[in-house]
């Protein structure tokens, strides 16, 4: 694969994880947060599956720890960490909030990879906790909790990239996201169930979420999510990562225009001081990488 379709791939998963937030955000409002999550990756699942019919792919003992850690940690803890903070924070709190993903990936990579810590990515990552405050901090009305949830799914999600990049370059990106997908399913369908039996949630079903769900299901989660571990097997993560500035300006965009979301001075202010903080600490890593 070229790099230019690499490129073409990693832009089209990241306007697609962008509308994700925005179709999650109406979603929500009419499923369980839970059910959403088992039935996005039920139906990524199947799709796959029905993809892979006869393509059957060994995967080495050694290599089954990792699996379960991208499927369980990774596409059941930190995605159900990012639906109930993008139910309580709102669509564009959240997927800003995501776009630290870059600097914390490069954090991993220091620790499991050792791979070195640039300054660039320390001033960075300072810059773009400046720019979380700075929305927190003037009156704005923010929901904590949904953004301590959103910081959780960064952190597991960025220790998951981390690890589908040890073995994206040995197994398919159809079989690792199969793989997790399958687990999230697992782990999710009791949780699902446990939440309507607990919560009692009056489901609103129609036309429009059922369309939702399909959308969510198989381009968010079965296409998006195949294009992501495609090109963490052949682009280093930190490259990968560098996208996702292009998530949140879609979700933002998207959430104010569809969602009325409010747009205040503050909002705009610390949007760009954590995407400036996350484009610095990038510069020193590309350059290091086509060295």
């Amino acid at each position: 694969m070229s790099k230019i379709t690499s490129y073409v791939l990693l832009i089209s998963t990241f306007v697609i994880w962008g509308t994700l937030y925005v179709v999650s955000s109406f979603v929500l409002g009419k499923l369980p947060t839970f059910t959403v999550a088992f039935l996005r990756y039920f139906i990524g699942f199947i799709v796959l599956s029905l993809f892979s019919l006869g393509k059957r792919e060994k995967i080495d003992k050694a290599d089954v720890p990792y699996f379960l850690l991208i499927g369980i940690v990774g596409y059941f803890i930190s995605v159900d960490a990012q639906l109930l903070g993008t139910k309580i924070a709102g669509s564009s709190m959240a997927s800003l909030i995501n776009s630290t993903n870059p600097i914390m990936i490069s954090v991993m990579a220091a620790l499991f990879l050792k791979e070195r810590m640039t300054p660039g990515a320390i001033f960075g990552l300072l810059l773009s906790v400046a720019g979380v405050f700075v929305i927190i901090g003037v009156g704005s009305k923010v929901a904590i909790a949904g953004m301590v949830l959103s910081f959780i799914s960064v952190l597991l999600w960025s220790l998951t990239s981390v690890n589908t990049r040890k073995i994206g370059a040995k197994y398919s990106s159809i079989t690792i996201t199969k793989f997790a997908m399958g687990m999230a399913c697992i782990f999710n369908f009791p949780v699902a169930i446990g939440e309507i039996a607990l919560t009692h949630p009056v489901v609103q079903v129609d036309g429009s979420v059922i369309l939702s769900v399909l959308y969510i299901g198989l381009i968010c989660t079965a296409l998006a999510n195949f294009l992501w571990n495609r090109s963490l097997g052949v682009i280093p993560a930190h490259i990968c990562a560098s996208f996702y500035p292009i998530q949140t300006l879609t979700s933002s965009v998207l959430g104010i225009l569809l969602l009325h979301e409010a747009c205040t001075l503050s909002f705009i202010t610390g949007s760009i001081l954590i995407i400036v903080g996350v484009l610095l600490s990038l510069v020193p890593l590309r350059q290091k990488a086509y060295a």
